[in-house]
Formats: C-alpha cells, sequence, structure tokens
C-alpha cells in the first residue's frame, strides 16, 4: 500500500563539492557575460569528447498498450570519435574526428582550433602577426581528463597559444559544460538510424556538428544521472 518498486535515479551530487561549484559558476557567468557584451575581447569555449557508435540505438518503439515490447538491438562494429568546442557568444561549432582521446590529439586539435580562429582574426581585417597579442582572450572549459593537464601538453599551448587560457570543471561536474548538450542533442538525432559504414555516420556528424544541421534547444538543462548526461 505505502510503497512502489521504481527505477532508481542516479546521481553524482554526493561527490560534488558545493562550494567549488559554486565559486565555479559565479566566475564562469561573469567570463560568460563579459564574451557577449565584448567578443572581440573575450570568447568562452566549452571543449569535450564524445563517441558516436553505429549500434542502433531504439528508445522507443510502437505496442500494445500496457506491454513493453522487446527489440533485439542491431550491433555493428564501428565508432566514430569526436573531440571539439563550442563558442558561447554565438553558438559557433567546431568539432574534429580523432582515431581516440589522449594528450597527443588534445594537443594536435587545439592547435588546428588556435589556427582557425586566428584565421578568423585574419579574415576580419586584422593583421596575422598582431593575433597573439592582439586578439581575443580564448577560455576553454573543459573537464578534468588526465590527457587534458599533462604537463608538457600544457606548457606547450602556453608558450605557442598564449590568448588560450584553459579553465577546469570542478570535479563531477559535467553539467556546466555546455558542449554535453550537444552531443547529447547530437545522439537523440542518430537514435534509430542504421548506418551501412563508419563513413556514413561520419558524414553525417559532420554535417550535423560542422554545418550547422543539428538543431539544439538551448534552454534544456543538462544534468547528471550516474555516468551519463541527459537533457531535459
Amino acid at each position: 500500500m505505502y510503497l512502489a518498486y521504481l527505477w532508481a535515479k542516479y546521481t553524482l551530487e554526493d561527490k560534488q563539492d558545493p562550494n567549488k561549484r559554486e565559486a565555479f559558476q559565479e566566475k564562469l557567468e561573469g567570463y560568460l557575460e563579459a564574451s557577449k557584451a565584448s567578443p572581440e575581447k573575450l570568447q568562452v569555449w566549452f571543449w569535450d569528447e564524445s563517441g558516436f557508435s553505429m549500434r542502433v540505438i531504439r528508445r522507443k518503439s510502437w505496442g500494445k498498450k500496457g506491454r513493453i515490447k522487446k527489440v533485439t538491438g542491431k550491433r555493428s562494429r564501428g565508432k566514430v570519435n569526436v573531440m571539439g568546442g563550442i563558442r558561447y557568444h554565438d553558438k559557433k561549432r567546431r568539432c574534429y574526428f580523432i582515431e581516440k582521446g589522449n594528450s597527443i590529439s588534445f594537443y594536435e586539435q587545439i592547435r588546428n582550433f588556435y589556427t582557425e580562429l586566428k584565421n578568423e582574426w585574419v579574415n576580419q581585417g586584422n593583421i596575422e602577426i598582431d593575433f597573439d597579442s592582439q586578439g581575443a582572450k580564448i577560455i576553454i572549459v573543459l573537464d578534468n581528463a588526465s590527457y587534458h593537464k599533462k604537463k608538457e601538453i600544457l606548457e606547450k599551448i602556453e608558450q605557442e597559444m598564449p590568448n588560450i587560457q584553459l579553465y577546469f570543471l570542478p570535479p563531477y561536474s559535467r553539467d556546466f559544460n555546455l558542449a554535453e548538450l550537444v552531443w547529447h542533442s547530437a545522439k537523440e538525432y542518430i537514435a534509430h538510424r542504421l548506418f551501412k559504414s563508419v563513413q556514413d555516420l561520419h558524414d553525417l556528424l559532420d554535417r550535423l556538428l560542422n554545418q550547422d544541421e543539428l538543431i539544439i534547444k538551448w534552454n534544456r538543462k543538462v544534468k547528471n544521472k550516474g555516468n551519463v548526461i541527459i537533457a531535459s
């Protein structure tokens, strides 16, 4: 009479430090406001990595009321790994396809990213050699993956890309990372789809993530649920 057997809701709140989260959020909100007001002086990018599998994900199916239909999942080998960022003030996305996430691929894509921002600066009528000294300060919000914090990589970024400042999330706080909403929206889009090859999946992701074909509802909230991220 008094109990119900329901799915448990996983949360990471017990592992989070409320004080660190509050301090981080307050500082981040200041950066975001400044970037919207003067994007030529400050840009905030949210950076992350994700993997997209060829395995068909069936989240819902038609069936008779009151009965749960059992569906055999179509499993295909193959996966596409993506690394990249989204700019806060105009929601511009730039994603790169990688073999796997490690310190080498992280440095290489940050370097590519920096070059593209420099080209954007030049296309606005500025002189390339002035970018390091006069270009916008670039804050990259990212998680605490060990390869993001490798000492030699951090030193190379500081020396070669002086405009960039890495701003690490508090532990267990992926919900602050706007890139998670991009991944979640892309995975929702490709759910129920069957791909003939890894290249087909790659091409679709390129259109979704880099050619603005993915429509994202930016007012959705990202939440931590165990080891996954959901948006509501």
